[in-house]
């Protein structure tokens, strides 16, 4: 499920991009026109699409962190997952094209820090 949310999100999130670099190319050609020929049709368009793109995005990542999972960075599709280690709080890792969830790091750590999951999660020492 998290696979496809995140696949949907980066094609929504490329979406809002495109209208947003849409919106500041009109805006740049309307200033070096002199401001005298704006095409306001255009404008609520893109501006329309800018915010349901956004709006749109704005769902899935809600979608997402409801589950638990926190959202590190939605460009490279980085997720963690709360989970114990020994005790201790530690954060599960996965990034959108791994196969699965194989790399787990210490909260203070971030994604540098970076291990792969072992035997103490229930999985073979990698």
């Amino acid at each position: 499920m998290l696979r496809e949310v995140l696949q949907r999100a980066a094609v929504i999130r490329a979406e809002a991009e495109k209208a947003e670099q849409e919106l500041n190319s009109f805006r740049e050609s309307v200033v070096r026109a002199g401001g005298t020929r704006v095409d306001h049709a255009r404008v609520l368009d893109l501006r329309s699409r800018l915010s349901d793109s956004q709006g749109r995005l704005g769902r899935l990542v809600e979608e997402v962190q409801s589950t638990g999972c926190l959202i590190k960075d939605l460009s490279q599709g980085l997720i963690d997952f709360p989970a114990l280690r020994n005790g201790e709080e530690v954060l599960l890792c996965w990034k959108l094209g791994e196969p699965g969830i194989a790399f787990w790091h210490r909260m203070e750590d971030g994604f540098r820090g970076r291990r792969p999951i072992g035997k103490e999660f229930g999985s073979p020492e990698t």
